[in-house]
């Protein structure tokens, strides 16, 4: 059981970190007026990344921090599409 616990936080490391650097290409597109690819992005993080990442940390345990976490990126995505008119 270590090892695969040990495999998903190293999982969870992951999204978090493509996560993040999708956050920071939606403010590029933002600056850019590229609104299309924002879109993308925000599809791309909204639809498999929070998923995949609320999958794993449920499957770890239910942690106070993972589901803080969890919904300060949805408020972050929440906050973005109304930038980019999507809401």
């Amino acid at each position: 059981m270590a090892k695969r616990s040990h495999r998903l936080e190293k999982g969870i490391e992951s999204l978090k970190k493509e996560i993040e650097e999708h956050f920071l290409k939606i403010e590029l597109d933002i600056k850019e007026n590229k609104i299309d690819r924002g879109r993308y992005h925000i599809k791309e993080i909204d639809k498999s990344l929070i998923n995949a990442l609320e999958k794993k940390m449920n499957l770890l345990e239910e942690d106070v921090e993972n589901i803080k976490l969890i919904k300060i990126y949805k408020n972050r995505l929440e906050e973005y599409k109304k930038k980019l008119g999507i809401v």
